[in-house]
């Protein structure tokens, strides 16, 4: 992957996300293919002058280029072509249009300026650092400051930054990122270590021998974003509204000047201003900068709430999420663990009853209530309560302590799990000349070979079996049933024999606000799937205490064995636990194929897979390494709740481009079809560009740039088209064919083409008004606003002189005046006509899909 640094906040609209599907893009040996890189020179750490004159060139490049996408624009250039043929044709009043394409420009520059500004100084906050050796002292390096030549400390969980070759140390190595492979790679001295692989667990120090743009994934990154640049939902209906209009406009304006000028023998400067008047009606010029702009905030909004977006496609896909997919550990619970209890095995002919004798319970500590919880009310098993037991346990109890100190020792995981067993049994002398195996999400345990004995800890219903397992059941689901989670350390011995040596209890506390989060999209129709690596009841248990939905429907994923059984699990199931990270893929990729809109949350690096096949993912920002730079949306103070922000944040920029598409998409159809019918029917186009730019200001811009400020989380059900359609297409028709018609009875009363042009603004005014009531429905004090403000905006621009004479507003007579209102009247009775049906049979439909879904 990426890193930060990679992805361009400036290019609000396009997608930023790097290394998605590259494996396809291009043939990716495998790391072991690839020789080791010759011996790298002493590493050239550029001088802080030097940075800073970089940095400063980027970050105006960067404000240039903002500049430039919004100055640079195909209609841009189109307006600047009108403008001139209306300068050569002398009609002045007609670049009334000008001030608001200008306004457009200047707060879209603003808006992505100062969006950029916050973002940028997220992704500093951000950025990755790595331990790096310099001159003989270990100093911390920010990602994009590291240099060939560099020796660099990795460990678990963290992603390779950089090519560089394994200088000493062993650590396990995922490359699924570049190779699409999935197996963990052993990596020892001398292999070769590339940039956008991740290491599992061990550590090493490698030599770097390729960063920044020369590293074997952004080679990578640049030939996937060459075939394939995603952009959002939104962002591609837009464009294709822009592009069609983008098409028309050029032929029938071609067309309609041609027939004024030549055919009608209509003056230059007349057939100019009907053409202009045309083509002007069509242009969405407000579309783009509405969503340009909305992505920008919105993107700098959720900055200022420690949200970072590697991918802007991320906040359209989450607020349209059917399914959210969350790990319990750093998820739902916190992202560190503590040693509730310690207690013995139960021995062959003992009552499991009697385990409690056998338990040690911690004191209540400052570190266990500031994770939420109070260990005295932790009902487990009876404990013992007197001094003089507690004694007995720990003396009972102190060899086993002392063997785990030394095994925690040797093993040195880098774990959230080690370290509360590091905090809780301290740490002994490591074994000498041990085989040591880290743990790993796959196997689900580590293990430690000294002296002819295996000894390993994890899982009990993975280590344990037969009479053990049953034996000591009933102890590790009594602490199971209290969301509590066991470990067990086993020692098998060369006779194949096994028995437990010890089991520990450790607890995470609950998320703040988890509760809340899970209720709002419990809410808002968002089904919660937890994926999870522990005990199905353990998670089940805790996924109860904050309240989400069926959490009493978990399964083991170790019965699930093929992608088949999965597929049915998934509409089955609301738990997962036991689940191996190729499962938590298949389980996302089975979501999706049921047409299901999936996000992932994850923290470790066995959550990127499924991170990666998600629709949106999303890291904490306490996760580890690989896990933040694989993730479009990053929770930078792990505050799960900001996921709520992240949703209505995006269904506030759905809903609202979506109604302001529908007043642009207004006035373009209309605009389209009159233009269409002038050149087949051989009239001249009715609307003068200063009147278009008056509907627009009042009837289309200025209320669709206000109502798209309005907090509004529905989820949108229907399609981008298929909606703004059904809104627009009324209204549109209606305008298009009163006006059609409005223009031959003129013809009849021989009324002027001046009067003709006024009258049809009214009516174009009228339809786009009864759209926006329409569009606005149900209102509310700030919709009501708004179309007041509309309302009157338009009524005093059409009073005052000043604004008259500029919109080329003339007075009317009074047969002019009541054919126009005839008309408007008919016209409000025609768009309310076609929406009530519209609307029943829209609600029909929806009662047969309920219908046919019950049955």
């Amino acid at each position: 992957m990426t890193s930060m640094k990679d992805t361009d906040n400036s290019d609000i609209v396009n997608d930023a996300k790097s290394t998605e599907n590259a494996a396809s893009a291009v043939d990716a040996p495998t790391a072991e293919n690839v020789a080791p890189a010759e011996e790298a020179p002493t590493a050239e750490v550029p001088s802080a002058v030097a940075k800073k004159r970089k940095k400063k060139a980027k970050d105006q490049d960067s404000v240039l280029s903002i500049v430039r996408k919004n100055v640079c624009t195909y209609f841009n250039l189109v307006f600047a072509i009108i403008a001139v043929l209306l300068i050569t044709a002398r009609d002045f009043r007609s670049l009334s249009f000008l001030p608001i394409i200008i306004a457009n420009i200047g707060i879209g520059i603003f808006q992505q300026v100062r969006s950029k500004k916050v973002l940028d100084q997220l992704n500093v906050l951000a950025q990755a650092s790595y331990e790096v050796e310099r001159n003989g002292e270990t100093v911390s390096v920010p990602m994009d400051e590291l240099a060939v030549g560099d020796i660099i400390l990795l460990t678990g969980g963290q992603q390779i930054p950089a090519d560089g070759v394994l200088c000493e140390g062993t650590v396990n190595v995922n490359e699924s990122l570049l190779t699409g492979e999935e197996d963990e790679i052993e990596k020892i001295e001398g292999s070769t270590l590339m940039s956008g692989s991740f290491v599992i667990n061990g550590n090493c120090k490698a030599k770097l021998t390729a960063v920044g743009e020369d590293c074997y994934a952004e080679q990578l990154t640049t030939k996937a974003r060459e075939i394939k640049n995603k952009k959002s939902e939104l962002v591609k209906n837009i464009e294709l509204i822009i592009k069609i209009t983008g098409i028309a406009i050029i032929p029938i304006g071609v067309a309609l000047f041609a027939e004024a000028y030549w055919l009608k023998g209509t003056t230059y400067s007349k057939a100019i201003s009907s053409m202009v008047g045309a083509t002007i009606g069509m242009i969405p010029e407000g579309l783009y900068l509405l969503l340009t702009v909305a992505l920008a905030v919105g993107a700098m909004n959720l900055a200022l709430k420690k949200v970072l977006l590697h991918d802007m496609r991320s906040i359209e896909t989450l607020a349209r999420v059917d399914v959210l997919c969350v790990d319990k550990t750093g998820t739902i619970t916190s992202n560190e663990m503590t040693v509730t209890e310690i207690f013995a095995p139960v021995k062959e002919g003992q009552d499991p009853a009697e385990v409690a004798a056998s338990a040690e319970e911690p004191e209540q500590s400052e570190e266990s209530e500031k994770h939420g919880f109070d260990l005295e009310k932790v009902e487990l098993l009876p404990m013992v309560k007197s001094m003089k037991e507690k004694a007995q346990m720990r003396v009972e109890l102190e060899p086993q302590r002392q063997f785990m100190a030394r095994y925690i020792r040797t093993v040195d995981d880098g774990n959230i799990t080690m370290n509360a067993l590091k905090e809780y049994f301290g740490e002994g002398e490591a074994f000498e000349n041990a085989e040591v195996t880290p743990f790993t999400s796959k196997l689900k345990y580590s293990e430690v070979i000294t002296s002819g004995v295996t000894y390993r800890l994890g899982a009990p219903d993975i280590l344990l079996s037969g009479d053990a397992l049953k034996r000591n059941l009933p102890a590790i689901e009594a602490r199971a049933e209290k969301g509590l989670r066991v470990l067990v350390l086993m020692k098998y011995l060369e006779d194949k024999s096994t028995e437990p040596v010890l089991f520990v209890t450790i607890r995470n506390g609950i998320r703040k606000n988890a509760e809340s989060t899970f209720s709002y999209f419990k809410n808002q129709g968002v089904e919660v799937k937890v994926i999870s690596g522990d005990n199905p009841l353990t998670v089940s248990k805790i996924a109860a205490q904050v309240g989400i939905r069926n959490a009493d429907r978990y399964v083991d994923a170790t019965t699930l064995e093929n992608d088949e059984q999965i597929a049915e699990a998934v509409l089955k199931y609301t738990i997962f636990g036991r689940v191996k990270p190729e499962q938590k893929k298949s389980i996302v990729l089975a979501l999706k194929s049921k047409g299901l809109k999936v996000a992932m949350t994850g923290d470790g690096v066995n959550d990127i897979l499924a991170m990666k096949e998600a629709d949106c993912s999303i890291a904490m920002g306490t996760g580890s390494d690989a896990a933040r730079q694989a993730a479009q949306v990053v929770l930078l103070d792990s505050d799960f709740s900001r996921m709520k922000d992240i949703v209505s944040q995006g269904r506030q920029i759905i809903n609202n481009i979506t109604r302001s598409s529908t007043v642009f998409l207004f006035k373009n159809l209309f605009s389209t079809f009159l233009a269409l019918l002038a050149i087949i029917a051989m009239f001249t186009y009715p609307l003068m560009p200063a009147q278009i730019a008056l509907v627009t200001l009042f009837n289309t811009g200025m209320p669709a740039f206000l109502l798209s400020l309005e907090p509004n989380t529905k989820k949108q059900k229907m399609s981008f088209f298929r909606k703004i359609l059904s809104n627009a297409g009324p209204a549109a028709i209606t305008a298009f064919v009163s006006i059609a018609v409005l223009v031959k009875v003129c013809e009849g009363y021989a009324i002027s083409a001046k009067s003709v042009g006024v009258m049809s603004t009214y009516v174009m005014a009228v339809a786009a008004y009864v759209l926006l009531v329409n569009i606005s429905r149900p209102l509310n004090k700030y919709r009501s606003v708004v179309l007041l403000i509309s309302f009157l905006g338009f009524l005093l621009f059409t009073l005052i002189p000043f604004t008259r004479d500029f919109y080329m507003i003339s007075d009317i007579g009074a047969n002019e005046f009541r054919i126009c209102a005839m008309f408007a009247i008919m016209e409000v009775f025609v768009i309310k006509s076609l929406t009530l049906i519209l609307e029943h049979m829209k609600r029909k439909k929806k009662k047969e899909a309920a219908g046919a879904k019950q049955t």
